[in-house]
């Protein structure tokens, strides 16, 4: 046998059993937060706040929405000429809790 196949023979298991270890699990995104806790009826969809929020925004172009799991609160973006605004909403009651311009 050459010297190169017998390497080869050595590297090839140690290629093949890192390959067959699981890739490990991924922390838990926002949305995934957000679906458990609606189903547990701890707070509201992101529909449903929208519904609430977005007509008081009047003139202002939604961007969309973060969700912070450990405040249980939604993070809507707006813009409008150029100035970005945030509005933070309770997810449990609706409730705005800040509106930074």
């Amino acid at each position: 046998m050459k010297p190169h196949h017998a390497s080869m023979l050595f590297v090839l298991p140690v290629l093949l059993t890192a390959l067959s270890v699981p890739a490990p699990a991924e922390p838990n995104n926002e949305q995934g937060e957000v679906r458990e806790q609606r189903k547990a009826g701890n707070v509201r969809s992101l529909r449903q706040i929208e519904q609430l929020i977005l007509p008081r925004m009047k003139g202002k172009q939604y961007l969309g929405p973060e969700y912070d799991p450990v405040a249980m609160a939604y993070r809507l973006k707006f813009i409008k000429d150029g100035k970005v605004e945030f509005v933070d909403v309770d997810a449990r009651t609706a409730r705005i809790l800040n509106h930074s311009r």
